[in-house]
């Protein structure tokens, strides 16, 4: 009988063990994770990205005067909403990226407006860069096609959103520049190269659809 009750008490120890380190390792997971995801929103805050005075003092004064910042509708999109994805897999990945800007904030590669406008392309050719490859993503949380009313744009514009959806044309190609000053010397693109006239000319679309100026042809010269 003593070495069943010597048993039974062991066993009982491992079960209260298993079931302690359980959920002791449950517990300390979930204050983890609440907190790792709390500090992640934390760093999405508009105060936090303008925290160092490289971003407060250069793109968030020139995004202060874009319709992201203030329009008639009272919607302000802050620096998260483009800079960072909202699925999780992506924001983790980009805010590990982060980690090289929080080195070059801490050696001051742009703690000057100087230093700044001469990386400007730099910067910009990089988030262009990015934008590109996810096709515009962040631009999408808002912007989508399937909720665009192309009758109540601009001719032109209209146009340009109607075709670029098929032709692998993103936000980004056209509307660079939409939040913060543009580098010196920058070419954007507005939809209208010789490879859209090509595409437009075969649809048959003539030339005043986009050009105000020019009048309408005689069908036989489109």
């Amino acid at each position: 009988m003593p070495n069943f009750f010597r048993r039974l008490l062991s066993r009982k120890l491992i079960l209260g063990t298993t079931i302690g380190a359980a959920l002791f390792f449950m517990i300390t997971g979930v204050i983890f994770w609440g907190g790792f995801n709390t500090g992640m929103e934390a760093t999405n805050s508009l105060g936090f990205c303008i925290g160092c005075h490289e971003m407060k003092d250069n793109v968030y004064q020139e995004y202060r005067k874009t319709i992201h910042f203030k329009n008639r509708v009272g919607i302000r999109t802050i620096c998260s909403d483009c800079h960072v994805p909202r699925d999780w897999v992506h924001k983790v990945t980009r805010k590990i990226q982060a980690s090289n800007e929080l080195f070059h904030a801490i050696v001051g590669s742009i703690d000057t407006t100087e230093k700044f406008n001469n990386k400007r392309m730099e910067l910009a050719q990089n988030v262009w860069k990015a934008m590109k490859e996810s096709d515009s993503r962040e631009c999408r949380n808002c912007h989508t096609f399937a909720a665009m009313d192309i009758r109540q744009q601009q001719s032109r514009s209209g146009l340009v959103h109607k075709y670029s959806q098929f032709r692998k044309k993103t936000c980004i190609d056209c509307h660079k520049g939409i939040a913060h000053q543009l580098p010196e010397n920058t070419i954007v693109y507005k939809g209208g190269d010789d490879d859209d006239h090509s595409y437009y000319e075969k649809l048959g679309l003539p030339c005043f659809k986009c050009h105000s100026d020019m009048p309408e042809p005689i069908e036989e010269d489109w």
